[in-house]
Formats: C-alpha cells, structure tokens, sequence
C-alpha cells in the first residue's frame, strides 16, 4: 500500500511539472491595432475644380482635448468626386503613414461610409486596388455624386477584422461586420 502511494504521488507531481509550461510558449502574438491618430479624405471632383479635404486630427487620444476638425470646402452640388483616404499616426517621431500598412492587410480591414440628413451615399469605387484578394472591399476609395444641396453627418469607420461575408457588409452596410473599430471620425458637411 506504501509503494502504491508513493507512485500515485509521483504521477501527481508528474501532472503538475508537465502543466507548469512556461507562460512564453503559450503566447500567441497577434496584430496589434493600428494607432491612428489623423484621417484625411481627399475629394477630387471629375470636372477638374479645386478637391474637398475632411480631416480629422486627434492627437491625443479618446478622452483629452476635442480633435481638430477641418473642412476645406464645402462639396458642389451636380458633381462627382472620387474619394481616397490617407491615415497617419502622427504621435511617432517622424509621423508614421499607416494607408500602405492598411493596404497591405486589406484581407483584414475594411472602410464604411455611414451618412444622416440628405446627404448622397458614398459607395466603393470600382477599382481594383479597392479589394481585396478574396474580391471584398477595402473600401479605402469611395464615389459620391451630388445631385442637390445637402446637409449633414459623414462618418468613416475602419473596422479591424470585420465579417465581410456578413449581410450586406461587402455593400458597405456596417451593422453586421463586427469586429473592432480602428478609428472613426465624423464631419458636418454640406453640399451647395
């Protein structure tokens, strides 16, 4: 009965060294969210005139001071412009440009264009480089066509690992892509 004991305290110690891996080996890394603390969007209207640029510029985080929000025009009605975003983390020494890193892992990322009073919608541009691999947008470039004057809310989201085959979200429709919010902004435009 002793030696029995014995090797059932042997086992149990076996058990427990075996569980005891280092904490390193059971760390998986993963991507971490991107910091953006600046969004530009350029508007450039098809007929050639002078471009309209959103930006929105929070350089220190949630919570502090109100970001600076700036519009250089307001939009003209009976136009259409093509739309790029550009991102920037400007908190890094020299700025860091976060749009090619975006790009690069547009598998994983994906803009929404979300608009309120009666503003046009804003759409995904058709353009290759507005995709993905798999044929999902990235949505990085948007067109928007201005029939009247217009006013209201424009807010882009970027989400960090959404559900692009979730209704209606290859669409441009945010409310069943899930995943995390890299960054949204919002901008009181007008069109006249």
């Amino acid at each position: 009965m002793k030696q029995f004991t014995v090797s059932l305290f042997l086992c149990f110690l076996l058990l427990i060294s075996s569980c005891s891996r280092d904490e390193s080996e059971l760390i998986v890394p993963i991507n971490e969210v991107e910091l953006i603390t600046t969004v530009k969007a350029v508007f450039t209207p098809t007929s050639g005139d002078a471009n309209v640029v959103l930006e929105h510029r929070d350089l220190d985080g949630e919570g502090g001071n109100e970001p600076i929000v700036t519009i250089s025009k307001p939009f003209e009605k009976s136009k259409t412009y093509n739309g790029i975003i550009y991102l920037k983390n400007e908190l890094a020494n020299p700025s860091i440009d976060i749009t090619p890193e975006i790009i690069a892992e547009a598998l994983d990322h994906q803009f929404f264009y979300q608009t309120t009073g009666n503003l046009p919608p804003f759409r995904y541009a058709n353009i290759s480089s507005n995709f993905d691999s798999n044929g999902k947008p990235l949505g990085i470039h948007s067109v928007v066509t201005t029939t009247s004057e217009a006013s209201g809310l424009l807010q882009i989201s970027l989400r960090h690992g959404p559900n692009k085959n979730g209704v209606n979200v290859s669409n441009g429709i945010i409310d069943n892509a899930g995943g995390a919010t890299d960054v949204e902004v919002r901008f009181n435009i007008t069109v006249e």
